[in-house]
Formats: C-alpha cells, structure tokens, sequence
C-alpha cells in the first residue's frame, strides 16, 4: 500500500505517531581518539572477542551477525530443524576438524548429530550469560541468519542482560561519542527473505524467527525507520548495521537511503575478503544505481500484492503505521537525472559501505581522530600456491568458486587467525580411455611434499651422525693407547663428547618454508626487542588484567616511553606472563626502578627479560645440559636426561674413566636421563657418564 502523503520539504525526518520509547543510549567512548573493531560471523567463539579486541587496540566492537544466540535449550526436540542443525555443525569453531568430518559423514543420520552435539560446541554464549566469561569491551552486534529467535527475546523483554554486550535492533539503538564524532548505530538483523517477509514465526511483535534461523520482516523495516525518525539528529553520523549486504539486496540499500545513512556495515556474503564500495564506484552510471533499487521495489511489490488482502485484515492501528513507513521504504527510489545533473540523489556518492568476511578470515578497525573516520581493512585471502604445484591441467576457475568451505579453518586459534586457509580446490579432469583421471588436490601435494621433506631431512642426519661418530672414533682411537684395561678418555676427548652434534642445515622452520604454502620467500627470525620487561602476575590475580593495568604500573613519565605491551594467552591455573618493551635501554631502566611491584595487593616479578640461552642451568642440575667448552653457557645434550649423542656412545662401549661399572665420584644431578643413567649411579647428568669430575 503506497503513501499518499506528499514527500516533505522538510530535511528533518517526522516524528512517529507511535506511542512508544525508543531504547537508546549515549556512550562516549574517547572524545580524543578511539578505534573501533568490526568483525562479523563469531558464530559462538566469543572468548575471541576479547583477544580479537586487544589485537587491534579497540574501544569497542561492532559485529554483523550470527553472534552465536544458542543456550543448553535450543538443541531440545525440534527447536532447531536438521538442516540447520547440520549448517551449524558445519561452520562451528568450536568442534575440531576429525569430529566434525565424522559428524558430516553421508552415512550418518540427523539424529546422530543431534545426540552428539552439545551447546559447548555450539557457542560459548551460555559462559557469558553466567558472568564466567566477560567482555573487556562494548559489543555492539546485530543478530544473524542462524539464532534462536527465543533468546533474541529474552533481551528484548529485559529478561537477559549482559555486560557491555549490545544488541542493536529495529527498537534499539546507541550513540558512540569517539574521536569527535558521533556514531549513531541503527540495526537490522536476519536474513532478506522475500517471501517471509510477513511471516514472524515463532516471534513476538517484529521479531521473527523460528527453528534456529531468523529472517527479517516489513514491520522490522517499518520500525527501524521509526525510531530512526525519533532520534534524528543532523550533527550525528549514522551507521546502518546489517545482517544482509546493501550491495547484493536492493531494499537494504532503500533502507540506507531512508534512515539517511552515512555508512553501512554487513555481513552475510562470507567472502574472503572484505569489501569497501560506495556506489558510484562500482555502478556504471546513475541509472545502473537506480535500477538496483527499482528491482528490490519490484521484488518486494510481487509479494505483497499476493498477501495484501490477509496482512490488512488481521494488522492493528500501531502495525498499520508500521506497514506505511515500511511501504515508504520501498517507495524511496531516486528520480531520473534531469538535463545538468540536476536531482542526484546525495548517497551516490557520499554513502559509503563495508561488507565483512568471517571473523575468521579478516577484520575492519575504523580509526577515528579529530572528526576523521579511517578504515583499515585485514584479510586473509585466496590461497594460491596450489598453482605452483604440477598438476593435470584443466578447466579454469573463477575466484567465486574456490570460496569452497568457508570454516574449514575456524579451529584455529583467534585472534589473530594463524592457520592456513583451505587451499581452493583445482579444476578436475574429464575421464579418458574408460577410467577417471585421478585428481590431484593441492591438500594432497602438500602433504606429500611435507612427508618427501621429513624423509629427506631424516636420511640426511642420519647420514651426519654417522659420520660425527666415525670421526669421533677415529680420534679417539689414534689419540688413546691400547691396554689390555679398560681404557681411559683424555680431558679433551671427554668434553668434546659432551656437545651436541651440528644442527642440521635445514631446520624445521625452514623446512616448513619450503613447503609450498605460499609463493612468497621464507623470512628469518623475528628479532626481539632488548628493552624488554618481563612480568609475572600469580594466577590468583591473572584473570581480568588488562592492557591499562599494565600500563598503570608505571608512573606517566615513564609509561609514555613504552612501545608495546604484549600479553600472551591466559590459560586457567596458569601465572600471567606480560611483556612490557620499551624504546631504549634509559627507558627500561626507569621503568624497572620506577615500576610497582605489587597489582591489586599481589605481588609480582619483574625483571629485564633474557634469552633462554641466558637462562640456562649450570653444569650438574640435572637438567640434562653439559658445560660449554668454550665457556660461553651451556651446551644442550640429545636425548632426555643429558650427555649427547657421542656421551652415549662411549658409555654404551665402556669408555668411561674408572671402570666398566659407572663413575662413582663425580657429579649426580636430580634428574634422570638417557645419556648419564647408563653410566652414573643415579642417572645424572652426561658429565658423569662422561667420567668428566
């Protein structure tokens, strides 16, 4: 039903005649400066929220969809349908790869799937319910295609209620005073399902929804552009958050144009990369823009003239009013070009919009300063290296088609993703001469080249020892006379034998580089910064520190000379380690006379950091290493307790000083190992079974 009502002169949308508050809030988050995360398809990982956050040094979080809204009720009965059910056995990070390949097997039946899944594979949203997990930042986020729309009711009657987390909706919306902007975020959440568009499913009101998926309807429309009609406000930048992307659905883009968005946000194309378009940049001309929006209006028109008769007779007063403002929406197409380019429509140019990959696979940080909105893009891409493989030859394929499983690496550990991305399969072959050609994957290749490698290197250190042990041999053949008593090691031979055997030319790092993951040459080492202060926090004061916490130990004169604070993983039970670097060594100095040494009434270590070469033990703590030669530490032993490769070799031919049965008088460290328990009493270290006293 079209609007008779004449478009207003007016720039200042109407006011709604609905009686009813909108939900909003103010949060100034840095009137400075503040960096924004925009991450979408969590899909029930939230734990990586908070690390995702410290990566990027973000304020708060923005997410579009399919956050993970499951709780232990949601896999009872049939609330959840098989279909989606297995979707979201298929993409959930939080089942390893060997289950859910067993889980997705052909043979197995739904209800295997169903038996076997529980909800701490299906999202970690139980945890912060209970307040075991927190969010050390603002979330703000849109629901997905893949909800219990029960749960999305729940926050809307107030019956759940976390903290710091947001859920932005047709009645919610919040403003962020960051960077001396004003972000004003309006949401809409599910999917743009044309002929659901006036089914609510199991929801109340406009929320809709039903066995586990959620989708978006006309009166969530109509609502969204009422409340962003009550809190207009032309000093405000508004952000438009979406599940489904403006680019691919035309009525999403009308709703940009009616809420006058400024940006928009969405998801739902699980591409690898992320995208970054206004739409002047990718339409031809502006009648390529407004044919776009004349299709979703014609989209939208089929449907409703098919159910028109039966929404009117059973909608109420305030639905009706919904209804004509959703109407509205699908009315806001752009008029034709007058001669001179009179008429353009402002969005054309000015409205810019942003789709998400996967959290998975990449991530939007907008940096915002002094009134300026930065993006900064992170994507893990296409991986080609197959292409450097031999393969058979085939047809092409586009990029499109090797998006393939787009979770296949969601195990990996967040943030930030450090897994290899699923290799887009190669083109097969047709069969030939009766029988199918057999195809070559790039998994496959791989594989083979890792195992070919592993052979090679194995071979080749055989090879050294062998001929380590030979020379050594000789040596000690030529430089010890013959005795018809057990013979006896000179001092220099004794430990020379002590240290290891040279390391082999191709290490394991470089040996992985080798393989062919990425065309890209190997790099060295990542050098570590000297001016570094270690910290260890005990585990009863760990939980909940953050990154200002670190730096609050420190005076401000101090804490602005540091360059970075990195706190690695937090496991349960374990101590906190935080490394605090500084520019210079002036600057660490001071932080280590000037730095508290207690946090929350805890005390905490705190000293320079070293290299592990540094750190280790001496001679004779049965650790299992031997003095250097040289005298320059210490010198690491093969084998579990010490000795080396050529220390065992003596003593497993009796070449030990003091007789065939161990040395009884030199060192026994506390640890028992391989190299020194064959010939030392209490299995010390290499240096007894070397007779070294």
């Amino acid at each position: 039903m079209a609007s008779t009502r004449p478009a207003s002169a007016s720039t200042r949308p109407p006011v709604s005649p609905l009686p009813r508050q909108v939900n909003t809030q103010t949060t100034v988050l840095d009137t400075t400066h503040g960096r924004i995360l925009c991450i979408a398809d969590i899909r029930g990982r939230l734990s990586a929220l908070n690390d995702l956050a410290r990566e990027a040094n973000a304020k708060a979080i923005i997410h579009t969809g399919d956050f993970g809204f499951f709780e232990a009720s949601s896999l009872e009965g049939t609330i959840i349908n098989d279909r989606t059910l297995r979707h979201l056995t298929m993409y959930s990070p939080l089942i390893p790869s060997a289950q859910r390949t067993h889980l997705l097997s052909p043979e197995n039946p739904p209800s295997l799937i169903r038996s076997t899944l529980s909800i701490s594979l299906l999202s970690e949203f139980p945890l912060l319910l209970s307040g075991q997990l927190k969010l050390s930042v603002p979330v703000y986020t849109v629901w997905g295609a893949c909800e219990d729309v029960r749960v999305l009711e729940k926050f809307r009657l107030g019956t759940y209620n976390v903290d710091n987390l947001h859920v932005i909706d047709e009645a919610t919306t919040r403003l962020l005073d960051v960077g001396g902007v004003k972000l004003r975020l309006l949401g809409l959440g599910g999917a743009v399902v044309g002929h659901k568009m006036f089914d609510c499913g199991d929801g109340r009101a406009t929320i809709a929804g039903g066995q586990g998926t959620m989708w978006t309807t006309a009166l969530q429309i109509g609502e969204l552009v009422d409340t962003a009609q009550r809190v207009f406000d032309p000093s405000e930048t508004r952000v438009l958050l979406s599940h489904a992307s403006p680019g691919r659905e035309g009525l999403i883009a009308q709703l940009a144009l009616a809420v006058k968005a400024d940006l928009t946000v969405s998801a739902g194309l699980h591409f690898r990369y992320a995208t970054s378009y206004n739409e002047f940049s990718v339409q031809g001309d502006y009648e390529g823009f407004r044919q776009k929006l004349v299709a979703g209006k014609a989209a939208f028109d089929r449907v409703w003239e098919g159910v028109r008769p039966q929404v009117e007779a059973v909608m109420d007063e305030g639905q009706k009013v919904l209804m004509d403002k959703a109407l509205s929406v699908v009315e806001r197409v752009p008029p034709e070009l007058q001669q001179g380019g009179q008429g353009e429509e402002p969005a054309w140019k000015n409205c810019w919009n942003w789709n998400l990959c996967d959290a998975a696979y990449g991530t939007l940080v907008l940096d915002v300063r002094e009134g300026r909105v930065s993006a900064e893009l992170k994507s893990q891409g296409f991986n080609y290296a197959y292409r450097r493989t031999p393969t058979t030859q085939g047809p092409p394929q586009s990029a499109h088609q090797q998006q393939g499983t787009p979770h296949a690496a969601a195990n990996a550990s967040l943030p930030p993703p450090t897994s290899k991305a699923p290799t887009p399969a190669p083109p097969s072959v047709p069969a030939t001469n009766g029988s199918p050609a057999p195809i070559a994957t790039p998994e496959k290749a791989e594989k083979a080249e890792r195992e070919k490698a592993k052979k090679k290197e194995k071979r080749e250190r055989k090879e050294r020892e062998k001929a380590e042990k030979t020379e050594k041999d000789k040596t000690t053949q030529e430089g010890t006379p013959r005795s018809t008593a057990t013979p006896t090691l000179p001092e220099s031979t004794s430990a020379a034998s002590t240290s290891t055997p040279a390391p082999d030319s191709t290490t394991p790092a470089d040996t992985e580089n080798a393989n062919p993951k990425s065309p890209t040459t190997a790099k060295g080492p990542k050098q570590r910064n000297p001016w570094t202060i270690f910290m260890r926090i005990p585990s009863s004061a760990a939980a909940g520190v953050s990154e200002k916490d670190i730096r609050g130990l420190f005076p401000a004169e101090v804490e602005k000379d540091i360059v970075k604070v990195h706190m690695p993983v937090l496991y349960p039970g374990r101590a906190r380690v935080v490394y605090v670097e500084f520019g210079d060594e002036e600057a660490m100095k001071r932080g280590l006379g000037a730095c508290a040494n207690k946090l929350n009434d805890t005390p905490i270590e705190t000293k320079q950091a070293t290299d592990r070469e540094s750190r280790a033990p001496p001679s004779g703590s049965g650790s299992g290493q031997s003095p250097n030669p040289g005298g320059h530490g210490t010198i690491r032993g093969r084998g579990r307790g010490g000795g080396g490769y050529a220390a065992r070799g003596f003593a497993a031919a009796g070449l030990t000083r003091g007789g065939g049965h161990g040395f009884k008088g030199g060192h026994h460290g506390s640890g028992g190992g391989s190299g020194g328990g064959s010939a030392g009493g209490n299995g010390g270290e290499g240096a007894a079974a070397t007779g070294e006293s």
